[in-house]
């Protein structure tokens, strides 16, 4: 004998959904977007560019520094001289001693300890500039992960958006499975009684069908913007329990404003570009001028050699510490000024290279601001389209659910025919759909305004 649950078992079990979907931690909007701006990797990113330009920025600071140099050496080798000309080109060595009549071997040891300072005091402006342009890269820097988080507030909030919409419609296509069951019960006793035609039974089951591959439909896109969702926020729960306050009450205020687009997160980063890339210009006029240095030079010498080896060559020691021992000193000071003339027309042509590059950036902002007037024209088109449909849509539900009640109470009594009852279970669930995502296109006409006048509060506000 098959053992039927009853009335009570099924109470039992829904309480205990109930109870467990009270526990449940609801995710608000404002939570899911300071997760996702705590955990998003390219958010992250733009924060240790902006980093790494604020210590770029003392760097150049202390490139103005004055270069302070200790050397010292020790060498072992010989000291034949020679007399010819040579020019500084490197990889040879500087041995000091007179021409000799013969080469000879004769080797000890030496020593040379330098101190040297080199400032380049003045060179019209350079390293200002220098530190001009690292500090408007900081600027910059800092606009870019504005724009960022701004824009990253906003993908979060449609896809919060987008997930609820796609739980009502979940839960709108349950209704529809369970109102089809009711109808096929309805039908399925009806026919074994032989008041309606079989045919009736096989309409009913293909309707309860299509709703179980509709819901699963439902929860496929659903379970596809909870992963958008999670996927934001840099999380891996896919499990979510959101605020219904989005597809259950109405934004507070819809009427339009004018907003300045220059202020927009976005538009400040371009303009931000273009303060960088004339800064540099700027940078680069002052590579061709002259450099301005101070020196000073503090010398102590070492030889193993001694002054009377020019007349005797056997006047030298090969001990170690007496050819260290610094036994002569100089010192130097003066000033100095460098200037490559070639270096004016080279550097010509790259500030007019770089002034070019300027134009493309403003162009790129004159872009991106026309686009955003658009969208913002666009955003109130959308928001009087979706206000005018979310006030429809409680009529048409009503409409359809009494058009159900009289087909489904018709059919009962014998007085109307299983297409009628099907079609209006149709139109039903189409206006309860309309009914769940009216108001959702409402809050995300609402949130397409708070992006394109560059501020997410028009939408948090609500």
């Amino acid at each position: 004998m098959s053992i039927r649950p009853t009335r009570s078992i099924f109470l039992l079990v829904n309480l205990l959904f109930i109870s467990l979907g009270l526990n449940a931690q609801v995710l608000t909007l404002n939570n899911a977007v300071e997760t996702a701006l705590t955990n998003y990797a390219s958010i992250k990113a733009k924060n240790n560019y902006l980093n790494a330009s604020k210590a770029t920025v003392q760097q150049s600071k202390k490139e103005y520094l004055p270069n302070f140099n200790l050397s010292a050496q020790q060498d072992y080798g010989t000291v034949n001289g020679q007399n010819g000309p040579l020019y500084g080109l490197g990889l040879s060595v500087a041995s000091s001693g007179l021409p000799l009549p013969k080469q000879n071997w004769n080797a000890a040891f030496g020593a040379l300890y330098l101190t040297n300072v080199n400032w380049d005091f003045f060179a019209f402006g350079r390293a200002r500039e220098r530190i001009n342009v690292s500090q408007s890269i900081v600027t910059r820097d800092e606009s870019d992960l504005a724009q960022e988080q701004f824009q990253h507030s906003i993908r979060v909030a449609a896809a919060y958006l987008n997930l609820l919409a796609a739980q009502r419609l979940t839960q709108s296509w349950q209704n529809n499975l369970e109102r089809a069951n009711g109808l096929k019960n309805v039908v399925v006793t009806r026919a074994k009684n032989g008041l309606i035609p079989g045919v009736d039974s096989s309409l009913a089951n293909a309707e309860v069908s299509n709703a179980k591959i509709s819901i699963t439909q439902a929860r496929d896109f659903e379970q596809e913007q909870a992963n958008t969702l999670a996927r934001l926020m840099g999380v891996t729960d896919q499990q979510f329990v959101l605020d219904t306050m989005f597809i259950t009450k109405m934004p507070r205020s819809l009427s339009d404003s004018v907003y300045k687009t220059e202020s927009h997160p976005l538009l400040q980063y371009y303009a931000n570009r273009i303060a960088v890339s004339n800064q540099q210009a700027k940078y680069f006029q002052t590579l061709g001028m002259p450099t301005f240095t101070a020196f000073g030079v503090f010398q102590g010498r070492g030889a193993g050699f001694s002054s009377s080896y020019a007349t005797d060559q056997h006047a030298y020691t090969q001990n170690y510490f007496e050819g260290i021992k610094p036994v002569r000193a100089n010192y130097l000071i003066g000033i100095g000024a460098t200037w490559n003339m070639t270096g004016i027309l080279r550097t010509r042509q790259q500030v007019l290279a770089q002034n070019f590059i300027s134009n493309a950036l403003k162009e790129e902002y004159n872009l991106a601001d026309q686009q955003i007037k658009n969208q913002l024209l666009l955003s109130e088109n959308k928001i009087r389209n979706a206000t005018l449909n979310f006030q429809e849509a409680p009529v048409q539900v009503k409409s359809a659910s009494d058009a159900y009640l009289q087909k489904s109470v018709l059919y009962k009594n014998g007085l109307s025919n299983i297409v009628d009852v099907t079609q209006s279970l149709y139109i039903l669930t189409r206006a309860e759909t309309n009914r769940d995502i009216a108001l959702s296109n409402l809050w995300q006409a609402l949130l397409l305004k708070a992006a394109a006048a560059g501020d997410f509060n028009i939408f948090m506000n609500q």
